[in-house]
Formats: structure tokens, sequence, C-alpha cells
């Protein structure tokens, strides 16, 4: 995995100053790729680019950038991986399109082939991967920015004054001096009601992130630039469910299992040790064990415990490692740990991030990485195969909304929210093991209390947004702030989608992209640790499409096929319990080991002089918090992360 990087002003205003510049650039991107560094520029355009490499294959110097194709036409700068590079090297050579040779074996040669034999927009419509990259063209004086059809790698443009930059990373636009660095409040507002920056909005004004299967052309560093997408999630679930699997339950598990097992096989290709993350739920040791039944020695696993029982799956995990019989490595995580991880978040992620579960996932990679240079991830398995409880939660709840008499709504709402959600988690803890299954709930207070809120509305998007949102208003936190429109705002329901299908789908082009992948790539970057996601090849998820929703979930139960899938291989007794998310117990931290830190910057004077929040908003919140009044960890958090993220632009 890499770091890339560079600039195109269109003329020698910098001189030769401008290897220097994006070296500067470049070294920003360390972290991302410790092996090596490399520029490539042209000082009389005035463009350059820059690249820093972690080597995964081809460790030799054949296979380092900036690298240009056999007939000089095309120089690239890339992140990422091809995992299809052989079979399509294989087409190369058939076919007689490599008339100069190969000067290696990197898939960095492939992509650069494959792009002179078919053009760029079906080369890249042929790999299977994960991808970001900066690709010049000589012959038509055009720089195209690319990104991956599932948004796995990161990649941010924009314009500042006659520049055009890019990067893989915001802290290396920050070392080009024309880069101006203006936080855009309606950002913000997006920031405080997500707990992330969804695409294609950036934390900065003029900047944006490239949304994923898109392909941005610039003719000209004081152009526009034109956008082509060669892959559109909505487009592609049309047609999977214009076609749909035409066979049984147990041949639709069978050919998963066949996918799945190719999507590993290639992701386990590596010059590298390679290894795997298991939390010991459902997708984690799916991938696990079919790496291991691939595998001719013990594949090495990582996991991350508690002391808090509640948040501990380590046990879980150890469990599922002695089964498949994984070489396994855990280690628990304190408060102390977390302390000294949460001075580095700003660092790591750049711009405001919310996701708590950061925190392990960063311990995670620096574990990992002391042992493996690649980890293989369970990510996207709960947007493909209706993973999250909130999908039949909020079928549920609005199917109860819209029975409610609307005189009785106001009523309820108010009565609901007047009774602090601790107060409800007692009251429903003697019947809870009493009632179905279905009926359970692992935090009745919380569901409570959304369901209170979602009175407001029998309107399926916005009930959606309101529900998934940790500020329903952020105009009220946010000084100046509205928000600008969003994938979630903008997307009507198709026709054929049912609500619980295009709340997967939703969270497929947005909430997976911009929070859990970017949690994953940040975190493990930092470590210098390539993250794979084989339940995310474009050929699982246009598969998944395919099948029929009740396959995947219903009102009990979620992930069913893949579940099945996984009972083949490990015993269901041990994976039979409730879904725990991967989080850290911040409403205990807040109040003990981390309040002195969270008092600094929450102080009020502090958030007057800045004047980007409502301190008497921030306050209020932080005071009910420890008092136990109200239990609000998801907005604290979103506000200490950007205040520990502003204290660092400083």
């Amino acid at each position: 995995m890499c770091g890339i990087t560079g600039f195109w002003s269109g003329h020698d205003r910098l001189g030769g100053d401008t290897e220097n510049l994006v070296r500067s650039m470049t070294a920003k991107l360390s972290h991302r790729g410790p092996d090596a560094a490399g520029i490539w520029s042209d000082s009389q355009k005035g463009l350059a680019l820059g690249h820093q490499r972690l080597a995964i294959q081809d460790l030799s110097p054949a296979g380092k950038q900036p690298m240009q194709s056999n007939s000089g036409r095309y120089v690239i700068v890339y992140n990422g991986e091809i995992y299809n590079a052989r079979k399509l090297r294989d087409e190369l050579e058939k076919n007689s399109l490599v008339p100069h040779g190969w000067k290696g074996h990197s898939d960095t040669e492939v992509l650069l082939a494959s792009v002179e034999a078919w053009g760029l927009k079906n080369a890249v419509s042929r790999f299977v991967g994960m991808f970001a990259f900066a690709l010049w063209d000589k012959v038509e004086g055009v720089l195209h920015l690319v990104r991956d059809r599932l948004g796995i790698k990161p990649l941010y443009y924009g314009k500042s004054g006659n520049t055009f930059l890019f990067a893989s990373e915001l802290k290396s636009l920050k070392e080009h001096p024309d880069f101006v660095g203006e936080i855009d409040r309606n950002v913000l507002a997006l920031f405080f009601r997500h707990n992330y920056i969804p695409a294609p909005y950036a934390i900065y004004k003029n900047f944006r992130k490239l949304e994923p299967g898109t392909i941005l052309s610039l003719p000209a560093p004081d152009a526009s630039a034109e956008s082509d997408t060669y892959w559109n999630t909505w487009e592609n679930i049309h047609s999977a469910q214009s076609s749909p699997f035409s066979g049984s339950y147990e041949e639709a598990i069978e050919e998963l299992e066949v996918l799945l097992s190719d999507s590993i096989k290639l992701r386990m290709l590596s010059d590298v040790p390679l290894g795997a993350f298991l939390s010991g739920g459902i997708d984690s040791s799916l991938v696990v064990a079919l790496m291991q039944k691939q595998s001719s020695r013990p594949v090495r696993t990582f996991s991350i415990g508690f002391e808090e029982a509640r948040y501990d799956e380590a046990p879980f995990a150890r469990k599922i490692a002695t089964h498949i019989g994984t070489k396994h490595t855990e280690m628990y995580v304190t408060s102390k740990d977390a302390l000294g991880v949460i001075s580095r978040i700003p660092e790591i992620y750049d711009e405001p991030f919310a996701d708590s579960s950061q925190i392990p996932t960063i311990l995670l990679s620096e574990l990992t990485r002391k042992h493996v240079t690649v980890a293989l991830s369970g990510d996207g398995g709960d947007e493909l195969f209706g993973g999250y409880n909130r999908y039949r939660l909020a079928d549920m709840r609005l199917s109860r909304v819209r029975k409610f008499p609307g005189f009785l709504k106001f009523p309820l709402q108010h009565l609901i929210g007047a009774i602090p959600k601790q107060v409800w988690d007692t009251l429903y803890k003697p019947f809870s093991s009493f009632l179905p299954k279905a009926l359970r709930m692992s935090n009745p207070g919380r569901s409570l209390h959304a369901l209170a809120q979602l009175m407001r509305t029998s309107d399926e998007k916005e009930f959606y947004l309101n529900m998934i949102s940790y500020f329903e208003d952020p105009s009220l936190i946010v000084k100046g702030g509205g928000e600008p429109e969003t994938k979630l705002t903008q997307t009507a329901q198709p026709a054929g989608l049912s609500f619980r299908e295009w709340m997967m789908a939703q969270d497929l082009v947005s909430y997976l992209p911009d929070d859990i992948l970017t949690k994953v790539d940040r975190a493990s970057m930092s470590a210098s640790l390539e993250a794979r996601v084989p339940l995310l090849d474009h050929r699982i998820a246009s598969f998944s499409w395919g099948l029929p929703l009740e396959w995947k979930c219903n009102e009990s139960e979620s992930k069913i096929i893949l579940k099945d899938l996984l009972f083949k291989h490990v015993p269901k007794k041990l994976l039979d319990r409730p879904k725990v998310g991967f989080g850290v117990p911040v409403a205990q931290w807040l109040r003990g080991p981390l309040r002195d830190w969270s008092e600094s910057l929450l102080d009020e004077s502090r958030l007057r002089q800045e004047g980007f929040l409502d301190a008497q908003l921030v306050r209020s919140m932080w005071q009910e918090h420890l008092s136990g009044k109200r239990n609000w960890q998801g907005q604290l958090w979103s506000v200490l992360m950007f205040q520990t993220w502003l204290q660092q632009q400083r």
C-alpha cells in the first residue's frame, strides 16, 4: 500500500523548487509507504507527482513509482492493489499487447499496460481490486484521477489559487505554499450529523474527496474537471435485481463460497507476511475460516480485548481461532492506551472523524504490524448482507410510528424523552429474558429515545436520516453552518427497492466508504499496514444484490446466508450470541480517565473564543453527561474530536 500526492500549476512558477516541494509533500505520507519515496516532475508545466511505497509485490526496484508506461506516454502514482493483475498480464501477452515486454512483475506495470491496450475507462472496468491513482497523459496533456468502485482507498483534490492539488491525505496538501485551509462550516454541520464527513465534501473549502467509481479528468490546472463514472452502485443494484440469482438457497451458499474463496485467494497474494483481523464476529470469522482452508500453515490472526466485559470480544475471537487453528495474538486495551492514541487522532485522520472504534482499530493495526505487513479484514458484510440492527429497528419503528394516532404522538414523545435512558434500561432489564429474541434490545433506553425523536416524521428518507443522526439539527451547535445536500438527502428510493434495501444501499455508498473504510484505511496506514477487504470484491457486491432480501436478513435475523456459510466451517455454538459492535466504553471514560482531557477542550471561554460551536449547548450536554442524567457520549465524542482536531490546526 502507498501514498500518492502531486500538483499542477501550469507553468514554471516554482522554478527549481518544484522537485523540493513535491518531495516535501511526499514525505508527509511516509507512514503510508516507508519502504521508498519517488518523484517525477515536468517543471515547464509546473506538474509534479510524488509516491511513498509500501512494497507488497515485486519488492525489487522494478516496482518503484512514479512509473512510466513502456511507450513513455503515461506516468502514474498509484495506491492500491489490482488482485487480478496476473490474469490481465496473461491476457495482454496472449493478444501481443505488450510490444516492449515487462520490466518486473508489479501490478503497477500491468495497470499501465492495460490502459495503453484498452484505454483508461475500459481498463479500470476490468480491474478487481482497491485503488486510487493519478495518471498523467503526456500525449493528450490530461491529468486523470481514479478511485476504486466502493471507495476503499482515499483521494482528495482541489484548487488553491491557480494550482490543482491532490493527495491520499490532506496533510500532504498542506505542504504546498498555495494551500489555503479555510474550514467549511456547512461541511462541519454535516460532520456533526454523521460523526464523519460524507463525500464529496472535505473539511476545507475548495477541496473534495473523489467519489468511488469515478474518473476525474483535468485538461489544464485552471480548467473545469470532467467527471466520468465507470461504476455506479445504484445502477449495479438495478442490474443485479433485474437478473436475480435463479438457483436454490443451497446453491446460493455454494456460489457465495466460491466467490468469497476466490476473493480471499486473490487477496492472499503477497511477497510479505500476511494475516487477518479476527473479532470473533460473523464476517471476520468467515474470512479467516476460508483463509485457513487455503493455507498450508496456520494463518496469523489478531484481536483486541477490553477490561470492560460488555465490550470484550476477545474471548470469542480466541475460541474461533482455536477451532480454526490459527496462530492467534491478542491485546487488551485500557483507558491509558486510549489516552495515548487520542492525542494522535487528528494527525492520523486529518479531518474531524468521530467513530470511537477508531481507537481500537488504531491499536489493532499497530499490534498486527509488529508481525505482518498485510491483514485481511471482514468489513462490508453488514452493508451487503443486512447486518446492522438499525435496519430491523428502522423497519419496526417506522411501522409502529405510522400506527400511532396523530394526537398521541406528541405526548408519547414527550413522556419517553422525559425519562432518562438509564431509567428505561433499569425498567427493561427484569423483563428482557421473557421477551422473544426479536424484541430484545441491548440498549433499550437509547432505542426508546430514538423512537421518540422519530415520531416527528413518517417519510422514509427523513425517518432514516433522523435515526442515524447524532445531532438532528446541526445548525443548533455549529454557528453559521447550513448542511449541503448529500447522497442520503438527494437519492430517492428506487422503484422495486424495499425500505430496508434502500437503507443498505445508502450505507454502501456513504457510511461504508466515508466512515468504516476511512477508519480502517487511516488506522492501518498510520501503522504502515495494508488492510484488504475480500467481502468488498465488486463481484460479491453484485452477487449479494441479486439475492432475495429474505436470504440476507428478516425481522429477527441478519446476515443469514453468511452465517449458514460460516456454519459449514465453524460450529454454530461458537457464534450464537448478540451482535456487538467494535466499540469502546466512551461514556464511562468521559466521566473517569478522560474527564480532565475533555474538560480542557470543552472549556466555555475557549469555545466562545474559537467561535465555531454553541458553547452553552456543549456545556449543557457535558454537565448532563457527567451527572448521569443523560448519556451524550456520541455527541460529545464528535465535539471532542473536532476540538482536538482544531487544536492541532493552530
